[in-house]
Parts: structure tokens; sequence; C-alpha cells
């Protein structure tokens, strides 16, 4: 090696170190971005939180009913909308009443109905009878949101209907045909929470403890530490935890929906979300590679 050849590796890889992090935003922007735009073919496997959780409502009794607890908001409906629109498929697909509320919040009522109504259309725009077809106060109910959450949590181990006398849109639920089947927790297979903060907690704390209602939830990535505990206690019968919990989901609900015949091919978000975060977990990995090599060389050279 000559003297010149080794003066200009090392004014690389000095450059390479002082390389202003504001272009270092600029690849993660574009390497989340195009994955977004031209988001490429990823399969997650399915991780044992997430495969409890799609077994247990798979092999439910027949004559219990899936009750959807929607209870996040727009700041974390990236990560947690696809896990209730996954849940939604699962139910209606393997013919499962549901139930679905919100806790938290009533900014989660327009997510929720937003969810139901995607799910409904993505059913009836394909069903010739009306046993295809989702109908609202028979195959589901949307009894909104009330306060507070002890009181509501309580009262839907006696009665329901006292708790929500009408739904969100405005019917009776007493004369709502699901809810004669639909009482209380004795007639819930599972309570599946989906928050972005710790209501799952309180549904174990009371419908769990209580009543002994089964109960999964959704969460973000970010809190996924703070439940583990109560999953492994076997409080939580699973857990999805963030994008990669929702994509997990959302293949099993889709190898299911083959299974029972619904060829489909339904948008799944939260697996198009994966291919941008994988792409950004490989930027990153390569930078701290890179810069390890930059600063170990560096430091040699001065030495």
């Amino acid at each position: 090696m000559t003297p010149q050849t080794g003066r200009e590796k090392r004014g690389f890889w000095d450059r390479l170190l002082l390389v202003d992090r504001r272009w270092l935003y600029v690849v993660i922007w574009l390497v989340v971005m195009v994955p977004m735009l031209f988001p490429f073919d990823i399969k997650p496997e399915a991780m044992p939180p997430v495969r409890k959780l799609f077994e247990y409502i798979d092999s439910m009794p027949e004559d219990k009913s899936l009750v959807i607890s929607v209870d996040y908001t727009p700041d974390t409906r990236p990560e947690l909308h696809p896990m209730a629109i996954a849940a939604l498929r699962h139910g209606f697909a393997t013919k499962r009443r549901v139930g679905v509320l919100c806790l938290n919040t009533v900014m989660s009522l327009g997510l929720a109905e937003g969810a139901l109504r995607q799910v409904s259309e993505e059913f009836n725009s394909r069903a010739t009878t009306r046993e295809d077809s989702i109908i609202n106060g028979e195959d589901y109910v949307f009894w909104g949101w009330s306060y507070p959450i002890i009181t509501v949590l309580l009262g839907m181990g006696e009665r329901i209907t006292r708790v929500f006398p009408v739904d969100y849109y405005g019917h009776r639920t007493e004369s709502l045909p699901i809810m004669a089947s639909l009482k209380n927790y004795d007639d819930m297979g599972i309570v599946v929470c989906i928050a972005g903060s710790s209501i799952p907690l309180s549904w174990v704390n009371y419908a769990h403890t209580q009543f002994g209602c089964q109960i999964g939830c959704g969460i973000t990535a970010v809190s996924a530490a703070d439940f583990y505990p109560y999953l492994n206690s076997g409080q939580f019968t699973g857990m999805l935890a963030g994008m990669k919990g929702a994509a997990e989901y959302e293949e099993l609900v889709s190898e299911k929906m083959v299974e029972l015949g619904y060829e489909w091919d339904l948008p799944r978000k939260g697996t198009e979300a994966m291919s941008s975060q994988t792409a950004a977990h490989l930027a990153i990995m390569a930078f701290l590679i890179i810069g390890n090599i930059a600063f170990f060389i560096t430091r040699r050279r001065k030495q």
C-alpha cells in the first residue's frame, strides 16, 4: 500500500464519521417510504402469544361470543387498527356472534365503527344469501361507550343491557336478537381488548378475576414488556404486540379464511407495514455496523 492510498483511506473513514446526521434521517425516510409505496412480500411466522390467542378464538364453543374492546386512539391507530380488523374478520368468518364496545375514550368510537363498517361490507359485498350476510343486531352488536370503567366492567357481569340500554346506533339493546344469547360474561368466550394504554389490565382485574372471563389483548410494541408477566401467569389467554403481532394474526386469519372457502384478496395493513419496518431495521443495523467499523479503524490508526 502506498502512502497516498493510506491517506485516502484514512480520509474516507474520517469523513464517514463526520457525516451530518440529517443525512441518516433522509436515508431512513427513504427506506420507510419506498416499501410503503411498493411493499414486498413478507410472511411473518406467528409467535406463541399470537398463536395461542388465534387458536383459542378458533376453538371456542359455537354458543360463545367474541367481544372486542376497542380502546385505542388515532395516535396508536397504525399499530392497533389492523388487529381490530383481523379480529372482526376472524369472528365473522367463523360465524361467531361479535360484541364491540369502547371503554377508554369517545375518540375510540369512530375507529371501532369504521372497523365494523369495513369488515361487514367486505362480507356483505360477496354475500349471496341472508345466511352469508353480516347483520347488525343479529350477527354483531356495537354497544358504544359508557363510563366509569369499573361500573361497566362489573355491570356487564350481571346484565349487559343494564349497562348499555341502547347501542351505538340508538337501538334498544333488549330488542336486538343477538342479546338473547349474549347476556353477560357467561355467554362470552373471550374478550379481546385492543388498547394503547393499561385498559387490558382492568379487564383482567374485574372480568377475569371476578367473573372468570378469558381475556386477550392487543397492545403497542413499546408497552409489550409490561404485559408479558400477565401473559406468562395465564391471566391473558394470548397477546398481539405491535405491528408484528398484527401481521402475524392477519396471516393466521387469512389462512383460516382460505380454509373456510373465503377466496378473497383482502388488504392486510399490518403485513404491508412490516415491509417498511423490516427495511428500517435493516438500515439501522447497517448504520451500526458501518459506524463501528469506521470507529475502530480510525482509532487504531490514531494509536
